[in-house]
């Protein structure tokens, strides 16, 4: 087995705990020795330990350690957070072999780790599959190196290119995607660290906004404007009566510590992100249904890059990098 394949399967492994790990990075890595993997883990829960150690300690035969190699998909942390460095328990355990994806953007990180192993006599290869390490860790990179979360727009949009009525009978959510598609939307929710809405979807939609369809995991919720009705759990972004820019939101939930949004709504929030230039993905279910006299969607300029049926909907992605 080759050491694409070996780091392939690690990021299946972060992949699979997206939104599972904030505000650590869904890291995943394995210890391959004599031919097999011999152990595999993911980052625990924030507080928890990170996919090294867990990979570490689930290996029964302490004595294959000096023959192992670890793969994982971001360099290992060198610093003492909520738990002691990576780098001091490969080197305590003698694994002689460390195999990564990509460098940590984290500046507390990025190539100490490396150097520490290096100069404790690990062999050390790196960029193994980097371009699919980053892409799994984008959030990280985003939040980083842009200073910014890493921004998703999604809403879901009628075949006569609507995204709700002028007017409705009662406050509740005017479902234009099918079952299936708000199911996939609630998993989207899991994985991000936040969710935000503008005040105007409150007042209009009174959304819950939860992971209730997928795995009732639900990270953070935003609203921007001080209007206090409904706000169903959400933090509150300030306006004090002035317009917001995308960037100065971004600023504030960056204080925050938020890694990733997906913003839901509503139409003058969405057209703000994409008018500035602010967005990394967009994902747009398209119906089968038809408003006839309703609220235009927004507005894209980018063609997209891939689309799937979802049932009777087209799920249309688009990405700004």
């Amino acid at each position: 087995m080759n050491d694409e394949k070996l780091m392939k399967r690690c990021i299946e492994i972060g992949q699979s705990v997206l939104g599972l790990t904030y505000p650590n990075p869904n890291v995943g890595s394995l210890l391959f020795c004599d031919g097999k993997i011999i152990s595999e883990g993911f980052t625990s829960r924030a507080g928890g330990n990170h996919s090294e150690i867990n990979t570490i300690i689930n290996v029964k035969d302490k004595s294959l350690f000096n023959k192992s190699t670890l793969f994982v998909t971001l360099e290992p942390c060198c610093h003492y957070g909520k738990t002691p460095p990576c780098t001091n328990e490969i080197v305590r355990r003698g694994i002689k072999n460390v195999v990564i994806g990509c460098e940590d953007p984290n500046p507390i990180v990025k190539s100490n780790g490396i150097k520490y192993l290096m100069e404790n006599g690990v062999n050390v290869r790196f960029g193994i599959l980097e371009k699919e390490c980053k892409d799994l860790h984008k959030r990280l990179f985003v939040y980083f190196e842009k200073n910014r979360p890493y921004i998703i727009l999604k809403w879901a949009e009628s075949i006569d290119g609507y995204i709700a009525p002028k007017s409705k009978r009662d406050k509740r959510p005017h479902w234009i995607s099918n079952e299936l598609s708000r199911q996939i939307s609630h998993k989207w929710r899991s994985q991000e660290h936040a969710i935000m809405i503008g005040h105007n979807t409150v007042k209009h939609d009174t959304p819950i906004l939860n992971t209730r369809n997928w795995n009732n995991i639900n990270n953070r919720k935003f609203i921007i404007g001080n209007d206090q009705i409904g706000l169903n759990g959400f933090e509150e972004i300030e306006t004090k009566g002035k317009t917001l820019k995308a960037l100065d939101i971004c600023q504030y939930l960056h204080h925050k510590k938020i890694q990733s949004v997906i913003i839901e709504g509503g139409r003058f929030t969405l057209n703000k992100f994409l008018e500035e230039d602010v967005w990394d993905e967009v994902r747009v279910f398209k119906a089968d249904t038809k408003i006839v006299d309703g609220i235009h969607a927004p507005k894209l300029k980018s063609k997209y890059c891939k689309k799937i049926k979802v049932g009777d909907d087209t799920l249309y992605f688009f990405k700004n990098y």
